[in-house]
């Protein structure tokens, strides 16, 4: 039992590498369902548009899926057409800019493994570039090539083309390294920018590394306390409503948060260093929620963890 607790555990305290190496097997077993089962390129005028659609739109899909199923794009944007001030709060206009650019850089994660893997197997960008036009990329791929090789460069990714077998595959092994340097750029970039932004974030960090370490902790405890809250009270509710309506009597009363206190418990928490609140339900409990409405508001930082004076 404690052998099971200790691997339990560990899993646990990695989710989020967990989380991260699932969805890059997922990534990986999508682009070859898609080069095997989806793909086939049209050897013709069409295969830079056609390689450019499977390279980029599953990239698009994913991206658009990362902000639907990151929490902080609803809480910035429930309400915002009612109270325009949720995201321009007054005294911080730029605080929207600077949590949609975290959202965007979450939700870019499975983009990002999705181009790459796209990338280093070559075979999107082999037919897409095949099938490029430009003179200056003409000649600089078919270079000491046969003369007929700007006429049946878009047909080399379907093995069709006139041109020997020698520079046919030369042809093809150029087109794929070209994809797998691209793919490695944008590994080395992303791991580079992703190792310079949490570097930053580091330096710039209010807390130390140990009261951080608390407040992850406590951020993970509390949305899955609050997950279970919800469907206990919506239980209780939802049987008391039936009841009543089927026995014909009068509710009991059930104690609920008032709608201001929906409202201020909904809003994306910036930390103060003055008061050491780790989410915004710890805050309204500790200082109540008189005084947590549309004043506080210009005082506050939503974006983030910081307090403005």
């Amino acid at each position: 039992m404690d052998a099971f607790q200790t691997i339990l555990k560990f899993f646990m305290n990695r989710k989020t590498a967990i989380g991260y190496s699932f969805m890059a097997l997922l990534t990986m077993g999508g682009e070859r369902v898609f080069s095997l089962v989806a793909f086939r390129c049209p050897c013709s005028n069409e295969n830079f548009r056609y390689g450019l659609v499977f390279l980029f739109s599953p990239a698009l899909v994913l991206l658009v899926i990362g902000y639907f199923l990151n929490s902080k794009t609803w809480k910035l944007f429930t309400g915002c057409w009612v109270n325009p001030r949720k995201i321009f709060p007054r005294g911080n206009i730029c605080h929207f800019f600077y949590v949609f650019g975290q959202i965007t850089l979450n939700a870019l994660v499975a983009p990002v493994m999705w181009l790459s893997v796209a990338l280093l197997n070559g075979t999107f960008y082999e037919c897409a570039m095949s099938g490029l036009k430009n003179p200056s990329y003409l000649q600089a791929v078919c270079h000491s090539k046969s003369e007929n090789c700007f006429e049946e460069l878009h047909k080399v990714a379907c093995d069709k083309s006139s041109l020997p077998f020698s520079e046919s595959d030369e042809l093809k092994r150029t087109l794929q390294a070209q994809s797998q340097i691209l793919g490695w750029c944008v590994i080395v970039t992303t791991a580079l920018l992703s190792l310079l932004t949490t570097c930053c974030a580091s330096c710039q960090s209010k807390v130390s590394h140990l009261q951080l370490m608390f407040w992850r902790v406590y951020e993970g405890t509390e949305k899955e306390q609050l997950e279970q809250i919800f469907q206990l009270y919506a239980t209780k509710l939802s049987e008391r409503n039936l009841k009543c309506f089927f026995e014909n009597k009068e509710p009991e009363p059930i104690s609920l948060p008032a709608f201001q206190a929906w409202e201020d418990a909904s809003q994306l928490y910036s930390f103060s260093n003055s008061k050491q609140h780790y989410s915004t339900i710890h805050r309204l409990v500790e200082e109540g929620q008189k005084g947590t409405s549309e004043e506080r508001e210009t005082m506050m930082d939503l974006a983030d963890r910081r307090e403005v004076p």
